[in-house]
């Protein structure tokens, strides 16, 4: 049962200027929500759609999409600049 892992090229930008130990930490908790889209640390988003995890100081905003097993990953920011839109 495991799902794919899909980044909009918006959340790849945001990747990609990471500093390296965080994106690598970043990268490995994407790796990890192929096996459990929903693991213990997961909160649903208030406003709308979607999930959310923390990594240090940075959220990752995904959407779920069980019929098709597809995460959708939006969003990879700092804390203070996720929630804008």
């Amino acid at each position: 049962m495991t799902y794919t892992v899909n980044l909009k090229r918006s959340a790849e930008k945001e990747l990609e200027c990471l500093p390296p130990k965080i994106h690598n930490k970043i990268a490995d908790r994407l790796i990890s929500l192929k096996a459990n889209p929903r693991p213990n640390t997961v909160k649903k988003l208030h406003g709308r759609e979607g999930y959310r995890i923390r990594v240090s100081d940075y959220r990752i905003l995904y959407t779920i999409d069980d019929s098709m097993k597809r995460v959708e990953v939006f969003s990879i920011a700092h804390r203070k600049k996720v929630y804008r839109w």
